[in-house]
């Protein structure tokens, strides 16, 4: 009897956690749903919902993170790349998400991450600028051509900040190579500042950390006290 005790408990457990595994497949496949049809993504994003049991947070309606792997978005014309967002504390009935109604879910803090490739940096910057690498907390840039008709060729230390236009990238130093000649600094920042127009991640906030990474920059955004059916694409 014993052992018949034993086989029957270990089915029984079997059986909840599948379905509770089945139950976050269902949860996890409805956001990724909601969350393309929100940001018009051409494809669902992977969507990850932490914690263990499922079905407990479910029939509460409070889940403690949910992780969100959308991968290359765009704003403004600008493409970039791994973008993740993770959500903690959303307050979710069960009902509302398997209907698709956003409406009445709220995120207490959400946090989105991505990387700006070197090459879209450039792709926005003046002619001059060649090429774009890290050094440090800022970036440094290979100079070339002409800058009102002066011969133009070394490198250059520019800093990146967040403004409420976008990324903001301003040279701090520049260093002529070999015996180039040497270009005063403020003509370099007047003529070789630019702008990249991001200002927002998918969480409706704006971008708040920028670091940069042997990649790209890697963007950070961070909101709170959210409501999902307030959010939008800002496409």
């Amino acid at each position: 009897m014993r052992k018949v005790l034993v086989v029957l408990l270990i089915l029984v457990i079997g059986l909840v956690v599948a379905v509770d595994r089945i139950g976050v497949r269902i949860a996890e496949n409805e956001i990724a749903n909601q969350v393309a049809a929100q940001y018009a993504l051409p494809q669902r994003p992977d969507v990850q919902i932490h914690g263990f049991p499922f079905l407990t947070q479910a029939v509460g309606g409070e889940y403690q993170q949910v992780d969100v792997a959308i991968g290359d978005w765009t704003q403004e014309g600008v493409t970039v790349r791994d973008v993740t967002v993770q959500m903690r504390g959303i307050g979710a009935a069960l009902g509302d998400i398997t209907s698709g109604n956003v409406d009445n879910i709220t995120v207490q803090t959400a946090t989105a991450s991505a990387l700006i490739p070197y090459e879209v940096l450039r792709q926005r910057a003046p002619e001059q600028v060649k090429k774009i690498q890290s050094k440090g907390d800022d970036l440094q840039v290979d100079l070339g051509g002409r800058l009102l008709g002066v011969p133009l060729s070394g490198t250059a230390v520019v800093s990146v900040r967040a403004t409420a236009k976008g990324i903001a990238v301003t040279p701090v130093s520049v260093s002529p190579s070999g015996s180039g000649v040497p270009i005063p600094l403020s003509l370099v920042r007047s003529r070789l500042t630019w702008n990249v127009p991001l200002t927002n991640l998918p969480v409706g906030s704006r971008i708040s950390e920028i670091r940069p990474t042997g990649d790209g920059l890697r963007v950070t955004a961070t909101a709170g006290n959210l409501s999902m059916g307030n959010l939008n694409g800002n496409r």
